[in-house]
């Protein structure tokens, strides 16, 4: 199976499952007429259809990201950064994970939205896969982006496949707030369409480091 046929099926079973789960729901739900029931399935539609949301902003943006950046703008790369970082404060002290920041001044050229969105899912996927109690450094010196976090322990020969769309760690568990495993494919992808490099190691005692050089 070609990369593009292993990826057009990893889709369409992803865009298939949340329709399943709401039609599971719908079906269980509304035999009972008890309003726990009803409270229950009212709760499961909302998170399918979310979930679904974000399945196809994620797969929107991957797919415009391939296609390259039609307009370049100087980007504060630093400011970037510290916003995005500061806006997922709230997901990170739910975990009680401690966040440490470093950045130094960098502006490169490419698009404002794309490089957000890099950011975002770096330091999202950071808080997501780490443990309670846990930590994140989020440093930009040089040229160079690193966020790491603490973690579960990856086997080095993951690394590279983790970069893949629909790559996870462990095996879906269809869980609330799970993603897709589309958030380190699109960190690459947006990093290809700017020139830049994205290469992630496993940290001694687990969790990982992602770094984005700039050219």
């Amino acid at each position: 199976m070609t990369a593009q046929q292993r990826f057009a099926a990893n889709a369409a079973h992803e865009l298939r499952t949340s329709p399943a789960v709401q039609r599971a729901a719908a079906e269980i739900g509304l035999a009972d007429a008890d309003p726990q029931r009803v409270a229950w399935i009212r709760a499961e539609l909302i998170k399918a259809a979310d979930t679904s949301g974000r399945l196809i902003e994620s797969l929107l943006l991957l797919a415009s990201t391939d296609q390259g950046i039609q307009r370049r703008e100087h980007v504060e790369t630093d400011e970037t950064v510290a916003v995005v970082t500061a806006g997922l404060s709230d997901e990170a002290h739910e975990k009680a994970i401690t966040v440490t920041t470093t950045v130094e001044p960098l502006t490169v050229p490419g698009d404002p939205v794309l490089h957000a969105h890099l950011v975002r899912n770096l330091v999202a996927n950071a808080v997501a896969y780490n443990h309670q109690g846990g930590r994140i450094c989020v440093d930009l010196t040089g040229r160079v982006l690193r966020v790491s976090n603490t973690g579960p322990e990856i086997p080095a020969d993951t690394l590279p496949r983790l970069f893949e769309p629909f790559r996870r760690l462990n095996e879906r568990a269809h869980t609330a707030g799970e993603g897709a495993g589309l958030g380190l494919s699109i960190v690459a992808s947006i990093a290809r369409a700017h020139g830049a490099e994205a290469t992630a190691d496993a940290n001694p005692g687990g969790g990982l480091s992602v770094r984005i050089r700039f050219p």
